[in-house]
């Protein structure tokens, strides 16, 4: 039987994007190898303008690549161009995303937010909202699934952000800055939840942060650096 945790879920070959050509051509990210796997959570970090938000972006197929090779939960998705027609389809089968500011809906509830994603990926109201308040109860927060997004806390608001992600059980979950609007205790609360979501669910997460009070919950963490890896650390291996 193969051992599905050995075989990354995010596996990027020379991966490359640039901006413009001739003089002004602007290479955002430069010939990019990286392999994450299963239950892994990692970080991004890095000065502004070094490529991290163009590597989430590339990855959750949002930009285009320039170059390179992107196998994503084992599939080839870009090889010198899309091998997917539906780029839709693709991220709602593969990829959840969490970003900064939680973007709930303000006219929806808490359960039809969650539920939204999956009535765009066709499944039926009943089973959408089934599963809407399996993940609400999953993140602690199944007693605010009729509450509107105004009237949550940050903390509650980003659970709900989170359960959204997971609606479509991904492999892959990308998170841009989820904590910066949360104070310590709140950020690490949310780290804890992704930190569960890796370990139960087998999904990778991918962080883009410029929030040191995290770093040591990521089992590796990638600085970038105009467009390049130029380093790799384990905090969590260094700190047990």
């Amino acid at each position: 039987m193969t051992d599905d945790t050995r075989r990354p879920s995010i596996e990027l070959v020379g991966l490359a994007k640039h901006y413009g050509e001739g003089e002004t051509r602007v290479d955002a990210l430069r010939a990019v190898d990286l392999a994450l796997f299963p239950g892994e959570v990692v970080g991004l970090i890095g000065p502004s303008g070094s490529g991290k938000t163009t590597l989430l972006n590339l990855v959750g197929c949002i930009v285009e690549p320039s170059a390179g090779t992107m196998r994503l939960d084992g599939e080839t998705v870009w090889d010198g161009r899309w091998l997917r027609p539906d780029l839709r389809s693709l991220r709602l089968e593969k990829i959840g995303f969490i970003f900064q500011f939680h973007n709930l809906l303000p006219f929806l509830d808490v359960s039809e937010n969650v539920a939204l994603v999956l009535d765009m990926a066709g499944v039926a109201p009943d089973a959408a909202f089934a599963r809407a308040h399996e993940l609400l109860d999953y993140l602690e927060v199944g007693h605010r699934k009729t509450a509107t997004p105004s009237s949550l806390s940050g903390g509650e608001a980003q659970r709900v952000a989170i359960a959204r992600a997971l609606a479509n059980r991904p492999r892959i979950i990308l998170a841009d800055e989820p904590t910066a609007a949360l104070d310590g205790e709140r950020a690490g609360i949310v780290m804890d939840l992704l930190r569960k979501v890796a370990t139960e669910q087998s999904a990778t997460v991918v962080v883009v942060t410029h929030d040191e009070k995290i770093w040591d919950r990521f089992d590796r963490i990638f600085a970038l650096r105009d467009g390049r890896i130029v380093t790799t650390e384990t905090p969590r291996a260094e700190a047990s």
